[in-house]
């Protein structure tokens, strides 16, 4: 009986550490001015370092007592191919909050049988997206589905958000999406729209630039790549 509560008491004590170390590492969040709601806090292979996973995907490391707080890349690299955990942490969350979002709110370029899909953080004039909107057709040959996601990088008070607010309001928004893209004028037309919504998720996840492409794993493919590779890559992480 007393080796079972020996054991109860040490399992409580270590149970209550595990509450203290929480509760120092969300302190010194606190205190560096990250206001970005935690989502989990968890052990990593190094002894006395954790994971702090935060709500828009985004990882930082702390130590166990929340003193020292670091951000970069942790790689593991026992194995015949390093890898890099850090970018597996982020992509899963990231690629959740996109895969999450609804369809209907989402511009869709898609084949009759999609292997897979990608997500496109989009702006109607920048000339790299215009670029990429040329090889859409392409992209569902090659059995990619396109979800094209607003982002008007300059702002929402921009004549781009405008014309991005008008084709997710067109009773067509493939037709509308290609015509703006083509550098031709889409009928001004409003509704309830996503596209303000969108550009906060954007930026949440990390856009920072047009085309912002992830994979259906949430990996981000940062700018334009020519169809054919960029099938091979959302192919291969799906």
């Amino acid at each position: 009986m007393r080796l079972k509560y020996l054991a109860g008491v040490a399992l409580a004590l270590l149970a209550g550490q595990a509450l203290a170390d929480d509760q120092a590492i969300r302190d010194t969040l606190g205190r560096l001015n990250i206001s970005i709601p935690v989502k989990s806090i968890s052990e990593t292979p190094i002894s006395g370092l954790y994971q702090v996973q935060l709500e828009n995907g985004r990882v930082l490391y702390a130590s166990a007592d929340g003193r020292y707080m670091l951000q970069g890349a942790l790689f593991q690299v026992d194995g015949e191919q390093p890898r890099n955990l850090t970018a597996a942490a982020e992509s899963k969350v990231i690629g959740d909050l996109i895969n999450s979002l609804p369809r209907e709110d989402l511009v869709i370029f898609s084949p009759e049988q999609p292997k897979t899909h990608i997500t496109v953080f989009t702006d109607v004039d920048c000339g790299y997206c215009r670029k990429l909107h040329t090889e859409v057709e392409e992209l569902n040959a090659l059995g990619i589905e396109v979800r094209y996601a607003a982002f008007p990088r300059s702002g929402m008070n921009t004549p781009t958000a405008v014309t991005m607010q008008s084709i997710w309001c067109a009773a067509d928004k493939q037709a509308a999406m290609t015509r703006a893209k083509a550098g031709q004028s889409v009928p001004q037309a409003s509704c309830d729209n996503p596209v303000e919504a969108q550009f906060a998720l954007g930026a949440q996840v990390g856009v920072q630039g047009t085309p912002a492409i992830f994979l259906a794993n949430g990996t981000l493919v940062p700018g334009y790549k020519p169809a054919g590779m960029l099938a091979e890559e959302a192919l291969a992480n799906q």
